[in-house]
């Protein structure tokens, strides 16, 4: 059975002291953000009425049915799938931080989307603001491979005629988003991996990093506790576990999808992959159909969670066919694929999905998702605590 009380996050003025007081927020209720603001803590506000104050609050809505998060949405974002941000152990400071870092990214697709950009370069411009962010694993906060490397995934499509980049195992590239999204306009190909993806990347003129730069305490700490716990069971299965519990937001990516104003889909996703992963594995982020999907008149979809699941399901492909031959909504597609059809394979995580007339949501089946959307009349919403947006059962 699906329940999915509606709540937000108010940001409703410029933080001016370190910390601001909680307020409740009302059980059930969607409580909206601001644009061009930033703050941390919650309350009800007075977010201005109009097409996007009527987003389908779901108090009291019916059991068991796929219901959209929103409507009138241009852009989201997501920064992982996990359950690492509890609303009694973090602080005001880190959830202002979760925060702000989720609403840059969406200002920084906006800021595109207002000067007459594609839905490309508003989905490039969010992505990099996240990879650029030590807090998300994407770019500068990475996380650790078992040989204590570095190794980034990334992909990007167009639905408008579903041309789509992405490169895998990175080493030096400091924003894997952009080196996809070179692949995808400078090359004939879809996916470069490895030494030849960093090499396309630095010929076509876009800034390296040596590995160091990707270094963060928090990673490196995660990447101790996933061997330490790892020790006590030698199996793949047991080192793969181990990972994931040293480091669950950290199992997450980032990615976010838009539309443009001639009603243009587009899709990214970027990501670490996993704590104490193998050298060498790719998950489902740079795979096109499993981690990113974009197509005019469906979906644009960029996944989170266990990659291996959502490569074997290919999720975000599945859930364009649903809608375009199964004749599903956006909300029923992506229920369908995220909470039933996944879960059966062993694994959970979420998807932000948005079709062409902006109605957006964000399933997920793991117990959190931080995510964001920005509406039509310039409304802000980040949501990150479990409680704001509870997994879909």
């Amino acid at each position: 059975m699906r329940t999915r009380p509606r709540t937000g996050k108010l940001l409703s003025r410029p933080w001016t002291l370190p910390v601001l007081a909680a307020a409740a927020v009302a059980a059930g209720l969607l409580t909206t953000v601001p644009y061009g603001t930033t703050g941390g803590g919650r309350g009800d506000g007075d977010a201005p009425a109009g097409p996007a104050a009527g987003r389908l609050a779901a108090a009291g809505a019916p059991q068991g049915k796929a219901r959209p998060d929103a409507r009138h949405v241009v852009l989201a974002v997501h920064g992982g799938a996990g359950t690492a941000l509890q609303r009694d152990e973090t602080s005001p400071e880190r959830e202002k931080a979760y925060r702000d870092g989720l609403a840059d990214a969406v200002r920084a697709g906006k800021k595109v989307l207002d000067r007459g950009g594609d839905s490309v370069s508003a989905v490039e411009a969010a992505v990099r603001s996240l990879e650029d962010n030590p807090l998300f694993n994407a770019g500068k906060g990475a996380v650790f491979t078992a040989d204590a490397g570095h190794e980034l995934d990334a992909s990007i499509m167009r639905g408008s005629d579903l041309a789509a980049g992405a490169v895998a195992g990175v080493r030096h590239v400091r924003n894997p988003i952009s080196a996809a999204r070179l692949v995808m306009e400078k090359s004939p190909h879809v996916l470069l991996a490895g030494e030849g993806a960093d090499g396309f990347a630095a010929r076509n003129g876009l800034a390296t990093v040596t590995q160091d730069y990707y270094w963060t305490q928090a990673r490196w700490d995660a990447l101790m506790a996933a061997k330490k716990k790892a020790g006590g069971d030698r199996s793949a299965a047991g080192a793969r576990s181990s990972a994931a519990l040293a480091d669950e937001q950290a199992k997450g990516t980032v990615g976010a999808v838009a539309r443009d104003g001639k009603r243009n889909l587009a899709a990214a996703t970027s990501t670490g992959g996993l704590t104490n992963k193998m050298s060498g594995r790719i998950g489902d982020s740079p795979v096109v159909g499993a981690g990113t999907y974009a197509k005019n008149g469906t979906v644009a979809a960029s996944a989170t969670g266990d990659g291996e699941i959502f490569l074997r399901g290919a999720a975000t492909a599945t859930i364009s066919h649903l809608m375009e031959f199964g004749g599903k909504d956006v909300a029923a597609a992506a229920y369908e694929v995220l909470v039933k059809r996944l879960p059966k394979l062993g694994g959970d995580g979420g998807v932000i999905a948005l079709d062409g007339r902006g109605t957006f949501d964000a399933p997920h089946s793991s117990e959190g998702m931080l995510h964001a959307y920005l509406t039509e009349d310039g409304t802000i919403v980040t949501k990150i605590f479990p409680d704001e947006t509870p997994p879909n059962t």
